[in-house]
């Protein structure tokens, strides 16, 4: 058996040590004109085509996912993409699932496949996308709340302004279950984000059976857990305690969980795009609304008027961050009727009064 060549054997390696490269996962006319687009258009709520300088087309319809996905789902999503993709399918950041075909014919059919099984279609343009969330009860162990549920009760309420009503510009939702906050929360037009809001419980009895000490206190991240030595566990200073829970992952007996008392926070104003302003963080609107399962109804009322208030106050293009910076937040706060109190001053120890957190150069 001959030798195979250099080039002969990275065509043939197959390896699990990092991620397949992305290339071979795009739609034939995707790769053919990979950088290459002239303009795209938005055809309807659901659809629009990408136009490449060679004058090809990639016409994109886009439908909802429930995040958390069966493999029955999966499944479903698949055969679509089999049927009139050739294979190909496509998640976004935003967890929307998007068919890309060259043929414009099979939009009309690709969009009924997904109405047909369940899916919603839409989110393009200046719309409401899929709310991105995190795992909630159903997995993580330090949920303040959960995830699925919430975000379904918001769905339903807004959903108009997925499939059909139009905004100022793209709104972005996100919801993370805890402060850890895998989720989006922190670059979101409008967001939920779940907090304790009570110094964990140690039994003490467990602690010293369970927990590496020095593993638990190094968790910490304002130093607020000491050794008690006495007690052969540990100690945690309130004043200092942020009740963000990391301490309960490494260490089970430190319970941050409070039925009565855990909630929701609402931040709003954070994006990612540089398009017109830089990049912005969240800010904080309303610091604490209790948990109110299972459909939420006060953070639903509460999510939907801001939102209301954005499309009916800001002007074209404009996003929710850029909205409130020009009006300011006194008009914000009058606006949209939510109490301004000492939560919103930001005294945090390490905070900065400015982040740079845009990509441009030109100031």
């Amino acid at each position: 058996m001959a030798w195979l060549t250099d080039v002969e054997a990275k065509a043939k390696r197959k390896t699990d040590i990092g991620p397949p490269h992305y290339e071979q996962f795009l739609p034939p006319v995707v790769k053919k004109n990979y950088g290459q687009w002239k303009y795209h258009e938005v055809l309807d709520p659901g659809v629009m085509v990408h136009v490449a300088n060679s004058g090809d087309k990639a016409y994109t319809v886009r439908a909802a996912s429930p995040r958390l996905l069966a493999t029955e789902s999966v499944r479903a999503f698949l055969d679509i993409a089999d049927k009139y993709c050739d294979g190909f399918i496509r998640f976004t950041t935003r967890n929307n699932v998007e068919f890309i075909t060259p043929d414009e014919s099979k939009v009309k059919d690709i969009k009924k496949a997904c109405i047909d099984a369940g899916y919603p279609v839409g989110g393009i343009g200046p719309r409401i996308s899929n709310m991105i969330h995190t795992q909630g009860w159903v997995h993580c162990h330090g949920a303040c709340t959960d995830a699925s549920g919430l975000v379904k009760a918001v769905m339903d309420e807004v959903f108009p302004y997925f499939v059909e009503k139009e905004l100022p510009n793209k709104v972005r939702l996100a919801l993370a279950c805890c402060v850890n906050m895998c989720g989006a929360v922190h670059c979101s037009d409008i967001a939920v984000v779940a907090i304790h809001r009570k110094v964990p419980i140690i039994d003490h009895d467990l602690v010293k059976n369970m927990c590496e000490i020095p593993t638990t206190i190094s968790s910490c991240p304002t130093r607020a857990i000491s050794p008690d030595v006495a007690k052969k566990s540990v100690k945690i200073n309130d004043e200092k305690c942020m009740y963000c829970g990391n301490c309960f992952t490494v260490c089970p007996p430190i319970d941050i969980h409070n039925p009565e008392q855990d909630g929701v926070a609402i931040v709003i104003g954070g994006k990612i795009g540089s398009l017109r302003t830089g990049p912005k963080f969240s800010k904080l609107a309303i610091p604490y609304i209790k948990n109110n399962p299972p459909r939420w109804p006060e953070v639903v009322s509460a999510l939907k008027n801001i939102l209301e208030t954005y499309a009916k106050g800001a002007r074209k293009h404009e996003r929710v961050g850029e909205w409130i910076e020009r009006i300011g937040w006194e008009s914000f706060f009058k606006k949209t009727g939510i109490a301004f109190t000492f939560q919103h001053i930001d005294d945090f120890t390490f905070a900065r009064e400015t982040f740079r957190t845009s990509a441009a150069f030109k100031w």
